[in-house]
């Protein structure tokens, strides 16, 4: 056999074999994730959800018939739905750079590869027994990369301070000012010297005054952040995964989002 067609015979051989070994990898993926524990990061949201002042309170009503304005229901249609009216920001949900810059992308732009990123934790409950409108500092983090290591980049970077956990309970305690958040210094710096990609906490806003330098300088800087994250004292500091999904809306400016954790 000569040795061109030997070439050629070895060449379509590796690549029959390429597609499979790919579809391998995946499936091998998919079985290591899941085996894996899922923790949800996402609040459920109603119309009594605790929300900005400025925006309202969502309300939720059984969709009609345009034409009869009857509600749809199972027994009389074979199906229901519902109506929903609330602002973008609401409960658990996505700030995307157009929300704070005129030239900034909006949520249905924001790459694909942002929604599924390394997470890390980072922990200000020690700090709320004696300043329980903490805000992390960059002093903070250099201590918490002493005991757990640099912080990646691309990571995702999330804030615990446990607020999630008046959300249900004690919803007007929840909307409290001031509350523990992230230090403007602390957010420039994840930014600008660790690379991050995106950042997170449980309060409603970025920072603990209403200056909003913090979220200024994400949204203005092409990055997007997820607010009023839940459950993130149940994932290690570092090693998890985060899912971050919204609804691709054209040209939206924020919506409910729902993001969970995959841990190692």
């Amino acid at each position: 056999m000569k040795p061109a067609r030997l070439i050629s015979i070895a060449a379509l051989s590796l690549l029959a074999v390429l597609p499979a070994r790919a579809e391998s990898d995946l499936a091998r993926a998919y079985q290591v994730i899941a085996s894996k524990q899922y923790v949800d990061l996402t609040h459920s949201f109603s119309p009594d959800t605790p929300v900005w002042s400025g925006f309202g309170q969502a309300k939720m009503t059984p969709m009609a018939d345009p034409k009869t304005h009857e509600p749809y229901t199972i027994a009389k249609d074979g199906f229901r739905s519902t109506y929903y009216e609330m602002v973008g920001q609401y409960g658990t949900h996505v700030d995307p750079p157009a929300h704070f810059a005129e030239n900034g992308i909006t949520m249905d732009l924001i790459p694909l590869k942002e929604m599924i990123l390394p997470l890390i934790v980072l922990d200000d409950t020690p700090f709320l027994a004696k300043d329980p409108n903490h805000a992390f500092s960059v002093a903070d983090l250099m201590a918490w990369e002493k005991a757990h290591g640099r912080v990646p980049k691309g990571a995702f970077v999330a804030l615990r301070t446990d607020m999630y956990k008046d959300w249900d309970t004690n919803p007007e305690r929840f909307k409290r000012q001031p509350f523990p958040a992230w230090a403007f210094e602390t957010i420039k710096f994840l930014y600008e010297q660790r690379g991050v990609t995106a950042t997170g906490h449980e309060a409603m806003d970025t920072d603990t005054t209403d200056k909003m330098d913090s979220e200024t300088y994400i949204l203005q800087h092409g990055h997007y952040q997820i607010e009023v994250m839940a459950n993130l004292d149940k994932v290690p500091p570092r090693g998890a995964i985060i899912v971050a999904t919204w609804p691709k809306v054209k040209n939206g400016l924020g919506f409910p989002a729902r993001a969970f954790a995959i841990l190692p």
